[in-house]
């Protein structure tokens, strides 16, 4: 499938979420359901304003936060090794896995780059940061 022209909320919809919190809103926490599983890559205080959402006995998972979490919560790593990258790039080769690249720029725009992982718009999907010359 190809996806473009989309902006987060409609590529969310498209993965099957059903219900989406802007979490930039204030008090957002208040609009948040009961839930089985938070999996939280932001951290800080969002994270704290979202653990009231978990269900007795849900599951927190973590790969960002280092500060002392709710009992039962789980921290993970995902440490980077040449194996793991090896299997990564065999599934993309298969076309298995396929990434959702939003924008490719040439090194001379690093600084905008920068921007776009600031919050500065951009098209939807991974920022690609071009270093050396496209293969043929």
């Amino acid at each position: 499938m190809t996806i473009t022209h989309l902006d987060d909320e409609d590529l969310l919809r498209i993965l099957g979420v059903k219900s989406i919190i802007d979490s930039s809103k204030p008090a957002f926490e208040q609009d948040l359901p009961q839930v089985d599983a938070i999996l939280d890559t932001v951290g800080g205080s969002t994270l704290q304003r979202c653990v009231a959402a978990l269900r007795p006995g849900g599951k927190l998972v973590t790969s960002v936060s280092t500060q002392p979490l709710p009992e039962g919560a789980v921290f993970f790593y995902a440490q980077v090794t040449n194996a793991r990258l090896q299997t990564l790039t065999t599934l993309f080769d298969a076309g298995r896995i396929t990434p959702r690249v939003g924008s490719i720029l040439p090194r001379s725009e690093a600084r905008q780059v920068q921007r776009m992982l600031a919050g500065a718009p951009h098209k939807l999907g991974k920022i690609v940061l071009q270093i050396g010359h496209p293969q043929q």
